[in-house]
């Protein structure tokens, strides 16, 4: 195994009723969606990830989203509680703290301060921290100062034009990103060599990396053909009624690799 992914199902209410902030609201076919989740847990696990889906929480129509709840540092067994910016996400996060079972030390962001889980991408001991409309600065100065006693860093990131960092980069290998820079300032990256975003896929800058593949919204071909030129296994896959929802692949799941 290749560590494990935690998922939640998605709610039936998120046609209707999830969270939007650059997009419109465009219908959303839930049995398409159930499907498209269930291929994606496939995905993890064919990844050799140990895959657990936890229910659907009602009254919470984002929580498919799980990863905005939880920012884990493994090889510290440190799980960091997040507090969404948006309050309609706020109760989704005990019910995820308690999925992981024993063996993690926890911690919590507090008011006043905001951190969800997509604004967080680690590479190597450096986390890159977007400062969005749902994390704020409060929230990414209490998460450096919980993850700086495992030697790690947090270095923030204006983002302007996505709805989280990772909406906008994630990374392939140190020093290896995948990006639309046209949604944030690239200056704290400092001189990563980029693979951008093609004009017609401006938001295949996510990608979710595990097992040695790299999953991806099956939508975007060219970044699919870009990554594979660089020698990568690309596995693509059916998101789109969650990328309705403002998501993408990384959204769906968290992991301890």
């Amino acid at each position: 195994m290749h560590g494990q992914a935690w998922l939640r199902a998605p709610s039936p209410t998120m046609a209707d009723a999830c969270e939007l902030t650059f997009m419109d609201r465009a219908p959303i076919a839930m049995d398409a969606a159930m499907a498209q989740h269930a291929a994606y847990a496939g995905a993890l696990a064919a990844a050799g990830l140990a895959v657990e889906v936890l229910p659907a929480l009602d009254g919470h129509a984002d929580c498919a989203f799980i990863e905005d709840c939880l920012v884990l540092v493994p090889e510290a067994r440190l799980a960091v509680a997040c507090r969404p910016g948006a309050a309609s996400r706020q109760g989704e996060v005990a019910s995820a703290v308690a999925a992981l079972g024993p063996g993690w030390y926890h911690a919590a962001i507090a008011a006043p301060g905001a951190l969800e889980g997509g604004d967080v991408l680690r590479i190597g001991q450096r986390l890159y921290v977007g400062r969005t409309t749902r994390t704020n600065e409060a929230g990414i100065a209490q998460l450096a100062a919980l993850v700086a006693p495992h030697g790690l860093e947090v270095v923030a990131v204006p983002v302007r034009g996505s709805l989280h960092l990772k909406t906008a980069v994630t990374a392939l290998a140190p020093g290896l990103l995948v990006g639309n820079r046209g949604w944030l300032d690239p200056a704290p990256f400092g001189a990563a060599e980029w693979i951008e975003t093609h004009a017609d896929e401006p938001f295949a800058g996510n990608t979710l990396s595990a097992g040695g593949r790299v999953i991806l919204p099956a939508e975007h071909r060219h970044m699919a053909a870009a990554i594979a030129a660089r020698g990568f296994t690309v596995v693509p896959v059916e998101i789109g009624e969650f990328a309705k929802a403002e998501a993408g692949v990384t959204c769906l799941s968290v992991l301890a690799a």
